[in-house]
């Protein structure tokens, strides 16, 4: 298997992200263009945590979507780890995505499925080196909702069901995660919790990760703060005080009181899928 192809096997850790003169433009309902990133370029180091932050419409989600293969850009290129991912084929495209977590504001979980085969939904069509429903379980277990397996989205919390999509996001042992204002539509405290254990995971697993937020409280957490107005970066800097920066790059700080009610770290589950292109399950 050649280096920078979907079929390479992934180390442990995270994955470096770069894109290079992105622009990226939609259309409206009459045709018009409507510029959404107008010549990004960033590099984001393996196992940083960088917030992305703006207002409404200056690009943030179009970022966390081209990082995602969701969308291609117009020009320039993305890069995630050795692949370069505007030169994949639909279906790479398809396989890398199953290799990435994404976490959204709304949650998106199947209101008809329990919460054990939500977070095994990625892969449950898919061959995989390990046992799925020990996995999903384990980080349901690990995301502090042992017991809840069997329960529908309607009898969970706002919080708890944020937590089943942060299990789901990460069944495929993920190197990239991508987060998309993931406690907007959860009420402060909640949404600190969900934080800290989101943190603490990514800790634990070494991953790199993409938080698009409104919150300069969430943004002050990270390890970078990168702010886009109008599809341009206009500032990137790091926080003085990002508390998990010296945990995550070092590994000499405890994650925090969230580590005690994480029964089941993620360095105990097994390793992730080696292959990007797993097939169908026949």
């Amino acid at each position: 298997m050649t280096a920078g192809s979907p079929g390479s096997s992934a180390a442990s850790g995270g994955a470096a992200v770069s894109f290079a003169g992105v622009r990226k433009s939609y259309r409206t309902g009459a045709g018009l263009p409507v510029p959404a990133l107008a010549g990004v370029t960033l590099d984001i180091p393996a196992g940083q945590v960088a917030a992305v932050t703006g207002r409404s419409g200056s690009g943030k989600s179009t970022l966390l979507h081209l990082a995602g293969a969701m969308d291609l850009p117009d020009s320039g290129t993305v890069t995630s780890g050795d692949l370069d991912l505007t030169r994949l084929r639909d279906r790479q495209r398809a396989a890398y995505r199953r290799t990435i977590g994404f976490v959204f504001q709304r949650f998106h979980l199947l209101p008809a499925l329990t919460a054990l085969d939500n977070v095994l939904a990625p892969v449950l069509p898919y061959r995989t080196g390990f046992d799925k429903r020990a996995r999903a379980a384990g980080l349901l277990d690990a995301v502090g909702l042992a017991g809840r397996e069997h329960d529908l989205p309607s009898k969970l919390s706002g919080g708890q069901q944020q937590r089943v999509a942060i299990a789901r996001a990460l069944i495929s042992a993920p190197r990239l995660l991508l987060a998309d204002e993931p406690t907007g539509s959860l009420d402060t405290a909640t949404g600190t919790e969900v934080l800290d254990l989101l943190f603490a995971l990514c800790t634990e697993r070494g991953m790199t990760m993409l938080i698009a937020t409104h919150d300069p409280a969430l943004a002050a957490r990270c390890d970078r703060r990168i702010e886009l107005t109008d599809g341009q970066v206009t500032a990137d800097r790091k926080p003085a005080n990002a508390p998990w920066q010296e945990g995550r790059i070092s590994g000499t700080r405890s994650p925090g009181p969230v580590a005690r009610t994480t029964t089941l770290p993620l360095s105990n589950l097994p390793d992730r899928p080696r292959r990007y292109d797993s097939q169908p399950e026949s």
